[in-house]
């Protein structure tokens, strides 16, 4: 089976998200206060606009790795209001990730419609709730929160080799990442990511491309390898984001939930060059 392939036809039929139960939380570029390479890992209701700050007592493990394979930790700065402020080590780092710890919610029952379609939820999991909804059971969800950013776009990284592996950190227990094998990405190249549960990949996961340019998003599903292809339609910033959902393995009648995120930036096409009259 071939990856799911996204083009702009497909961005410009997907249709605006108006609200959002689904929180997300990704690593976008902090202030430039903050000095040269920071990061800030905030939450938000709609990419790109974060609203809530990470406490960094919250984080369960974090990273970065270089094109060396040198893995190090990133270093609290300060906290925003809507972000917590990161450093990532020295010139050279192609990704960085982090996981933050579990933590239990209840949603309220006129609620969960909005989330089960915000997140893609399957058609099995929705029958569930139908089944615990008519029983008064109440939602309750213990989630995980799983984000990386992809570093390799910036321009610099564009004299590396093409098909760099930026590797994975084998403790997270969900992960999202530029395939093995492919370049950085940019407007018009087609380019894939995969799916990691456990450094295996995840198959059959709704997962959401949204730009920082437009306020459309569409959607794409994991295939065997877990793997979704995109061809970059705009520049920019992007993030790839999505939410798995199961019954709760030690918690009768809850869930289960582990979002990811994976942030990137998009370079422009290369110019092409004018012929000459010969």
């Amino acid at each position: 089976m071939h990856p799911a392939h996204i083009t702009l036809s497909a961005l410009l039929l997907a249709a605006a998200a108006s609200s959002a139960i689904a929180h997300d939380t990704w690593f976008a570029r902090a202030p430039a206060d903050a000095g040269p390479g920071a990061l800030a890992l905030g939450t938000g209701n709609l990419y790109p606009k974060q609203e809530f700050a990470i406490d960094p007592q919250y984080l369960a493990r974090q990273g970065c790795r270089s094109a060396a394979g040198t893995v190090q930790p990133l270093r609290t700065l300060r906290i925003s209001d809507v972000a917590l402020l990161l450093a990532a080590p020295a010139a050279g780092t192609l990704t960085c990730w982090a996981q933050l710890q579990a933590f239990e919610i209840e949603i309220a029952a006129e609620h969960v419609a909005l989330y089960l379609d915000e997140i893609r939820a399957p058609k099995e999991m929705r029958e569930r709730w139908a089944a615990l909804q008519a029983r008064g059971v109440v939602w309750k969800e213990r989630y995980t929160k799983h984000a990386r950013t992809l570093l390799a776009s910036e321009p610099a990284a564009h004299s590396l080799p093409a098909g760099i592996d930026i590797g994975i950190d084998p403790d997270m227990n969900l992960d999202l990442r530029l395939a093995p094998g492919q370049a950085p990405p940019k407007v018009g190249m087609p380019v894939v990511f995969q799916l990691l549960s456990g450094g295996q990949p995840l198959p059959g996961l709704a997962l959401q491309f949204r730009s920082e340019l437009s306020p459309l998003g569409f959607w794409a599903q994991t295939d065997a390898q877990g793997q979704v292809r995109m061809t970059v339609p705009l520049p920019g910033r992007w993030l790839l984001r999505g939410t798995e959902l199961k019954p709760s393995v030690d918690r009768p009648d809850a869930w289960d939930s582990r979002f990811i995120t994976l942030a990137f930036e998009a370079l422009p096409a290369p110019a092409r060059a004018i012929p000459t009259a010969p």
